[in-house]
Protein backbone atom coordinates (compact mmCIF):
# COMPACT_ATOMS: atom_id res chain seq x y z
CA UNK A 1 0.00 0.00 0.00
CA UNK A 2 1.18 3.52 -0.79
CA UNK A 3 2.31 5.40 2.30
CA UNK A 4 0.39 8.68 1.94
CA UNK A 5 -0.69 10.78 4.88
CA UNK A 6 -4.45 10.68 5.23
CA UNK A 7 -4.90 7.19 3.77
CA UNK A 8 -5.95 5.70 7.10
CA UNK A 9 -9.46 4.29 7.15
CA UNK A 10 -9.62 3.62 3.40
CA UNK A 11 -10.75 0.18 2.27
CA UNK A 12 -8.42 -1.19 -0.45
CA UNK A 13 -10.17 -2.55 -3.55
CA UNK A 14 -7.46 -3.13 -6.18
CA UNK A 15 -3.76 -2.62 -6.87
CA UNK A 16 -2.74 -1.97 -10.46
CA UNK A 17 0.56 -3.64 -11.38
CA UNK A 18 1.56 -5.11 -8.04
CA UNK A 19 4.61 -6.78 -9.59
CA UNK A 20 7.02 -4.37 -7.99
CA UNK A 21 7.61 -2.41 -4.83
CA UNK A 22 7.41 1.06 -6.39
CA UNK A 23 4.09 2.24 -4.99
CA UNK A 24 1.72 1.02 -7.67
CA UNK A 25 -1.56 2.85 -8.29
CA UNK A 26 -4.34 1.68 -6.01
CA UNK A 27 -8.12 1.93 -5.79
CA UNK A 28 -9.82 2.50 -2.43
CA UNK A 29 -13.26 3.18 -1.01
CA UNK A 30 -13.49 5.79 1.73
CA UNK A 31 -16.55 4.83 3.78
CA UNK A 32 -16.32 8.04 5.82
CA UNK A 33 -16.23 10.40 2.81
CA UNK A 34 -19.26 12.20 1.40
CA UNK A 35 -20.90 10.39 -1.54
CA UNK A 36 -19.26 12.67 -4.12
CA UNK A 37 -15.73 11.75 -2.88
CA UNK A 38 -16.14 8.10 -1.83
CA UNK A 39 -13.91 6.42 -4.47
CA UNK A 40 -10.17 7.18 -4.18
CA UNK A 41 -7.56 6.38 -6.82
CA UNK A 42 -3.89 6.90 -5.97
CA UNK A 43 -0.96 7.00 -8.36
CA UNK A 44 2.65 5.98 -7.86
CA UNK A 45 3.68 9.63 -7.32
CA UNK A 46 1.62 10.09 -4.16
CA UNK A 47 -1.27 11.93 -5.79
CA UNK A 48 -4.91 10.98 -5.42
CA UNK A 49 -8.18 11.51 -7.26
CA UNK A 50 -11.52 11.29 -5.51
CA UNK A 51 -14.80 10.67 -7.33
CA UNK A 52 -18.35 9.69 -6.62
CA UNK A 53 -19.61 6.15 -6.83
CA UNK A 54 -21.76 7.23 -9.81
CA UNK A 55 -18.72 8.62 -11.64
CA UNK A 56 -16.74 5.46 -10.96
CA UNK A 57 -19.69 3.31 -12.08
CA UNK A 58 -19.78 5.23 -15.35
CA UNK A 59 -16.04 4.63 -15.85
CA UNK A 60 -16.46 0.90 -15.18
CA UNK A 61 -19.42 0.73 -17.59
CA UNK A 62 -17.36 2.44 -20.31
CA UNK A 63 -14.51 -0.02 -19.76
CA UNK A 64 -16.85 -3.01 -19.89
CA UNK A 65 -18.52 -1.79 -23.08
CA UNK A 66 -15.17 -1.41 -24.86
CA UNK A 67 -15.19 2.40 -25.06
CA UNK A 68 -11.73 2.54 -23.47
CA UNK A 69 -10.14 -0.24 -25.53
CA UNK A 70 -8.44 2.13 -27.98
CA UNK A 71 -7.16 4.65 -25.44
CA UNK A 72 -3.58 3.40 -25.44
CA UNK A 73 -3.27 2.46 -29.10
CA UNK A 74 -2.24 5.12 -31.64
Amino acid sequence: MIDIAGMEGLDPVATFCGNCDCGCPQLFVDPAAPDERRVVLTDDFGQRVQMSVDQFSSLVADAKSGKLDGVLTP
